[in-house]
Formats: C-alpha cells, sequence, structure tokens
C-alpha cells in the first residue's frame, strides 16, 4: 500500500545561468540553522569544485538537506548552462516538483525555457522565485507575465500554470508572496515549498527499488551512486540486484556495504532508509546511472530518460612536440586514457572512444565549455596533452541525407553594434528568426544555426560588442547540412626555428599582426607565435638576434618597443586554431602549433590537400 512521507519533501532549483540559484541555496542553508550563528561561511558554498568557484557557474548538480520545522528538505543544486544540461535531465527523476528561480530583470532567458521544458514533461509541480527584485532596474510584473507565456508555450496543464510566485532576494535572505510585503527572512519560500511540493510516495512493504540518477566519486570509496527510494527500504549489508531500463542483459548481484543520508553539506552514515529519502550508495564498482537497485525477488527496472548525445568532439593526443615532456607530470598515453575513461565515472554527457593509434582518443561533449573544463581540471591535476579543433557531430536520415546539430542562438546587444552580429551570423550560415527591441536600449537578435558556426564565435561576438553583448544558445535538434562555413579570415604566424624569442626578432615580426608571446620564451619550428594580418600563413624567426657590426653595439636593442602580446585564455585558444592545429595543453603553458611541424612536409600535405 503506498503511502506519503509527510516529513520528506524533495526538490531541484533550476533556471538560467547566474540568475541565482546557487546563492538562494546558500540563504535557505543559512536560515535552516545548518551553520552556526557565528560561522563564516563562504559565498556559493556549493560551488565546491575550483572552476565553478572561478567563473562563478555550476558545473555538477549537488545534493543538500535542511531541516524546518521538523521537515526534511533535500535539495538538488543543477546547472544552468546548456552543456551541462545532461546534469539536469537526470536529477529530476529524484525529486517531486522544482523552484524555477527567475532574475527579475532578465525575464525569462533560452535556458530558463530549457529546464522549465524539462520539468513539465516529468509533470513535477512548479514554484516561480522571482529573484533580484531588489536590483535598481527590476521589472517583475512584466516578468511574471513573461513566464506566465512561457508555461502556454510548453504546453503546461492548468495545475502547473497555477504556479504559485515567491518573490525574493537571495543576496539579502528576504522573500515574500507580496510585491506590496517588505520582505524580512526566507521563510515565505520555505512554507511555499512544504505547502506545495508533494511529499514523495511509495510502498514501504513493497520490494526495495532505488533509482540511481547521479554519480559521485571518491578515492577513498570508490563510486557512489545517488538515488531516490521509490519503494519498499533498502538496508546495510542487504543482497540486491543491479538492472537497468535500457540494457536487459544486465542483472549483477551486488551487497549495500555503506550507506549515506543527506544532512546539510554532509553525508552522514545510516543503516536503513525508507520510501522518499535521497540515499548515496557506496562500494558497488559497477554502478552507473539509470541503474535500478531492486530486491534480488523481484528484479524491476524504473525507466528513465536517456541522457541527450553530444553534439561537439575533439581529439585529445599524447603531446609529441619538442618541448613535450618537461612541464606536465603525467604524459603518456597510458596516463591520457586512464583519465579521460575516469572521467566518464561522473559525467553522463561525454564519450571517450579509442581511435586507430593509442596516441589518440575522440572525445564527445555537449558543446565547448564543457570540453574546456575538463581540459582545465586535467591541466590543474598536472596533465600534458593536445587537442585539436572542436568539430560537430554529423547524424544521416533515412535517405542518406547529411544532418548537422542546430543551434537556437538568442544575442541581446545594443543598438548599434546589431548590424555587425548579423553580418557575422550570417557568414557563418545563421538565420535571423526575429528581432526585437528589449529593455535599456538593446536589440533581441533570434537565429537558428549550425553548431559549428558558433565554435570560434564567442570571443569574436565579445570584441565585436565591446564586452556588451549576451549570447545564450540551446540544441534544437539536427537539420539539414548548410555547406562549408569560413572559421578564420587570418592566417597564422609560425615560427620558422627553434630557440628562444629575442626581442630583435619579435620586433620585425610584430609588423606582420599580432603577437602571442613576449621575449625570452621556449619557441619550436612549427609552433604558432601569432595572428597574421592578411589570410595565409607566415613563418617568422622570432629567435633572430641583431648582426653585430663595429658600428653596432648589442645594447642598440634596447630602444625596440614590443607591443604587449596578445596572452590567449583556454577557450580564446580552442576558439583560434583552425583544422590542420593543435592546442598543446601543459600545466604552465598553452601553446598552438601547426600538426605538421616539418615545414615541407606542411608544403606537401597543402598542396595534396588542394587537388
Amino acid at each position: 500500500m503506498k503511502i506519503k512521507r509527510d516529513d520528506v519533501r524533495n526538490i531541484a532549483i533550476i533556471a538560467h545561468v547566474d540568475h541565482g540559484k546557487t546563492t538562494l541555496v546558500d540563504e535557505l542553508l543559512k536560515q535552516s540553522g545548518v551553520f552556526r550563528s557565528n560561522q563564516a561561511v563562504q559565498e556559493r558554498v556549493m560551488d565546491s569544485n575550483d572552476i565553478e568557484r572561478e567563473r562563478g557557474i555550476t558545473i555538477l548538480s549537488k545534493n543538500t538537506a535542511i531541516n524546518y520545522d521538523g521537515i526534511k528538505i533535500n535539495i538538488i543544486d543543477t546547472p544552468g548552462h546548456a552543456d551541462f544540461g545532461g546534469e539536469v535531465e537526470r536529477v529530476l527523476k529524484m525529486v517531486n516538483g522544482v523552484v524555477l528561480v527567475v532574475d527579475a530583470y532578465e525575464g525569462a532567458m533560452p535556458q530558463t525555457k530549457f529546464v522549465l521544458r524539462k520539468a513539465l514533461e516529468l509533470d513535477l509541480p512548479v514554484i516561480v522565485c522571482i529573484n533580484k527584485i531588489d536590483r535598481p532596474e527590476a521589472r517583475p510584473t512584466e516578468v511574471i507575465d513573461e513566464i506566465l507565456e512561457l508555461f502556454m508555450d510548453l504546453d503546461a496543464s492548468d495545475e502547473q500554470l497555477d504556479c504559485p510566485f515567491v518573490f525574493a532576494s537571495a543576496k539579502s535572505g528576504v522573500s515574500c508572496l507580496d510585491l506590496n510585503e517588505t520582505p524580512v527572512d526566507m521563510k515565505p519560500l520555505f512554507e511555499t515549498i512544504i505547502n506545495y511540493i508533494p511529499a514523495p510516495e511509495g510502498d514501504p512493504e513493497a520490494d526495495t527499488q532505488v533509482l540511481i540518477s547521479t554519480i559521485d566519486f571518491n578515492e577513498y570509496v570508490g563510486r557512489i551512486g545517488v538515488g531516490k527510494v521509490d519503494n519498499g527500504n533498502i538496508k546495510v549489508n542487504q543482497d540486491v540486484v543491479l538492472v537497468n531500463a535500457h540494457d536487459e542483459n544486465k542483472n549483477s548481484k551486488v551487497k549495500i556495504t555503506k550507506l549515506y543520508e543527506f544532512e546539510g553539506l554532509k553525508k552522514v552514515e545510516v543503516n536503513e532508509a525508507s520510501v522518499g529519502a535521497i540515499v548515496a550508495i557506496a562500494g558497488i564498482a559497477e554502478i552507473h546511472i539509470g541503474d535500478t537497485i531492486c530486491s534480488p525477488t523481484n528484479p524491476v527496472a524504473i525507466p528513465f530518460q536517456k541522457i541527450s548525445e553530444p553534439t561537439i568532439a575533439m581529439h585529445f593526443l599524447v603531446n609529441d612536440s619538442p618541448l613535450a615532456g618537461q612541464e606536465g607530470k603525467f604524459v603518456t598515453s597510458r596516463h591520457l586514457r586512464d583519465r579521460l575513461f575516469r572521467e566518464l565515472n561522473t559525467d553522463v554527457s561525454l564519450r571517450v572512444e579509442e581511435t586507430d593509434t593509442t596516441e589518440s582518443y575522440k572525445v564527445s561533449g555537449r558543446g565547448e565549455l564543457h570540453l574546456s573544463v575538463l581540459i582545465e581540471n586535467m591541466r590543474r591535476e598536472g596533465y600534458e596533452f593536445a587537442v585539436s579543433k572542436a568539430e560537430v557531430l554529423y547524424h544521416t536520415d533515412e535517405h542518406g541525407k547529411k544532418l548537422e546539430p542546430m543551434e537556437r542562438a538568442f544575442i541581446d546587444v545594443p543598438e548599434e553594434f546589431s548590424g555587425s552580429v548579423i553580418e557575422k551570423l550570417s557568414t557563418r550560415k545563421g538565420e535571423l528568426q526575429n528581432m526585437s527591441t528589449a529593455s535599456g536600449g538593446y536589440t533581441r537578435l533570434e537565429f537558428l544555426i549550425p553548431a559549428r558556426g558558433l565554435i570560434g564565435y564567442r570571443g569574436e561576438f565579445m570584441t565585436d560588442t565591446k564586452g556588451n553583448g549576451i549570447i545564450n544558445t540551446s540544441f534544437e535538434g539536427y537539420g539539414p547540412y548548410k555547406g562549408d562555413i569560413q572559421y578564420r579570415k587570418q592566417g597564422s604566424l609560425i615560427a620558422f626555428e627553434s630557440g628562444e624569442t629575442i626581442t630583435y626578432g619579435l620586433f620585425n615580426a610584430q609588423e606582420r599582426g599580432t603577437l602571442f608571446i613576449g621575449a625570452g620564451e621556449k619557441v619550436y619550428s612549427g609552433m604558432i607565435v601569432g595572428a597574421n594580418a592578411k589570410a595565409e600563413d607566415l613563418e617568422v624567426n622570432v629567435c633572430k638576434r641583431k648582426q653585430l657590426t663595429n658600428t653596432r653595439s648589442s645594447g642598440a636593442d634596447d630602444s625596440l618597443r614590443l607591443t604587449t602580446p596578445r596572452t590567449l585564455s583556454l577557450e580564446q585558444a580552442l576558439e583560434y586554431i583552425d583544422t590542420d592545429e593543435l592546442l598543446e595543453v601543459t600545466p604552465n603553458n598553452l601553446r598552438i602549433r601547426k600538426k605538421i611541424l616539418d615545414p615541407t612536409l606542411r608544403m606537401r600535405a597543402r598542396r595534396n590537400n588542394s587537388k
């Protein structure tokens, strides 16, 4: 017989990137007494990963739990970026409702639509939290209308349309149900969660069923499966079976060795958990997302939504440049392979394939940001390797026609820059679908564009809009191939010989274009030291010294003035490289190079390609 666990609520916090989800969770944790009153707490405590803290984005979904009025509220903080959409899709299976956070100024954004669609498809009740109501330009009443329109666009049911609205300022730690009230604390939001989100249901007498929705990884206990107890109880030392709705052959007997529930930011060991509890299970090496843990007597898998397929790929290669192995701790093919396959333990949207050589692996993900975060993590861990330009993954339809992933891009730019943005995206096969006036003198442009048309565009976009533009994209599905795109109008400046850069050589080279390196840096033949002002590649000698004569001294070099080199970030370097180039990644340096370092072989390969 099914019962309701009235002492538990399971919710996910969903939103567009940067609308304040993680800050909101911070406040809920503080006001529920998870921290001592005198405890120093860092901001965005849920963003535990270094890159998350630096970039101010959430990459991995996180679990926490708070107690309010004797009711345990399990909260999952999810990412807002489209590249990490795989994280959002799966955690929604653990919850009974969602809190949709929307910025009171920006309103409904593309990613708001993406995460809301996922919640409505699973028939989850939604609480709308309009955040940042204390922003000077906030327009909460207009945002309410935008959100209701979005609900209607997504075919929400009448019950879903009749959702409660809570107004909040997560930064100030206050909320209210009416804009005319003076908000004091987060109590109105807590009460709305308890009154509106249904308690989890299940049959405690039935056989055990736990669907694994997230995988964590710990050096000491290995893989940790996180999921909700749908039916029955789960106990330590219980014999269970692993089955999977998408894999009929999976049926392995395992034992529960460690069981945890969440309390605040910690995992607490428990001996048993009942219906509705969100638990973490350690000690099962072969546990995967989408598996169901069942009683051996009645192994029935719970259906699970397949994770969206990757749309772009790049090759990760063993570094074979003349400077290879000088800076990294892990440099071999085996190191690279082990690290990439270990990433599959926790990242469900990633694919790693072996190629016909042990020196290279094809890694596919949901977008450039998704793969760049992996590259940055590996680099910080001491890995040294090279990566190729990102390329999209094509499909073919039943008639054998080539299909490519399409993105819907929403762009907000000051009016004077809209012309150049339209022109650039048109050359990248983008189709302008809509153009409207947004608030604050901004124009909103909506494009349908091939995913490869956006590769390498973001840096250019920030330059074209003088840093004032905002670009958001969401995956639209596959469409017919749109034809070839020219990515880069500039050629590269290529180092002619190996050595150390000299001011004299750099001074002559900088007249040809923009340099990426300064004096006193190690270079090798075939390494790219700058961008040529013209379309073709050009070899330059940046190690060239001035010939000494009896009338000139070497000190005359001191008067040569070098312009400051353009230092590329990881994203900019990934955007810059062309199809015949690689990015060499080490813990200390990013170097761009030609795939073929030898100039004669490179010329021969170019001649063969042009035939």
